[in-house]
């Protein structure tokens, strides 16, 4: 009777030491989260872009001309942001602008819009709201609230900058336009994305793929 109450204490006392491994475990990554003071992500910095292929879509309008590409695959987004962006239903457009000579141009009403080959348009998302999706995307809820504010500062640095004037002695900008899929959906292989870009003397229309 005693050796079967022993026995059975033992195992009473085995199975809660491996809920505390169990819990410390998975608490473990969740306290390296919070406890981490850098981003969220490791992501490049922007300085570090290099400059679209030859080959990448291009407008030209005169004053100035348009090239784009898109980021169609997840490596290349983790080789930047070090996150999945397909998954959360995101598609970055890589967007140069170049001078062509002449005076500033202004792009304050300079808007992007995307569709592809069903004729289904993406809608452009704002970098704040993309954001949120990659870490709903992701499963991140539980995080340092310095690290969101480095991520997202990071991550902003590609915003294609639209507000200032684009002068010759610039001579070439570029960034990212962010468009969300048509059901929010993660991205998967999209076929015939043509870009169309408004808001100057005359509209232009890329095809991205």
């Amino acid at each position: 009777m005693n050796s079967n109450k022993t026995t059975g204490s033992r195992r009473v006392r085995a199975r809660l030491v491996l809920r505390l491994v169990t819990r410390a475990a998975l608490a473990a990554p969740l306290l390296l989260t919070l406890g981490c003071s850098g981003s969220l992500y490791k992501v490049k910095p922007a300085s570090e872009l290099a400059r679209l292929p030859d080959n990448a879509a291009t407008a030209n309008l005169g004053p100035v001309s348009f090239r784009a590409a898109p980021l169609l695959t997840d490596e290349e987004s983790q080789e930047l942001f070090e996150s999945n962006l397909h998954l959360a239903g995101l598609l970055p457009v890589r967007v140069e602008i170049i001078h062509n000579g002449g005076a500033s141009v202004e792009l304050k009403k300079v808007r992007f819009h995307l569709h592809d080959n069903s004729g289904t348009d993406w809608k452009p998302i704002s970098f704040k709201k993309a954001i949120a999706r990659i870490l709903k995307a992701n499963g991140i809820f539980l995080y340092n609230p310095d690290s969101r504010k480095t991520f997202e500062k990071e991550f902003r640095a590609y915003e294609l900058d639209l507000k200032a004037p684009l002068a010759e002695a610039e001579r070439r900008r570029q960034g990212f336009v962010i468009f969300l899929s048509p059901k929010k959906q993660p991205v998967a292989s999209p076929h015939g994305l043509v870009l169309t870009v408004k808001g100057l003397s005359q509209p232009a229309t890329l095809n991205l793929n």
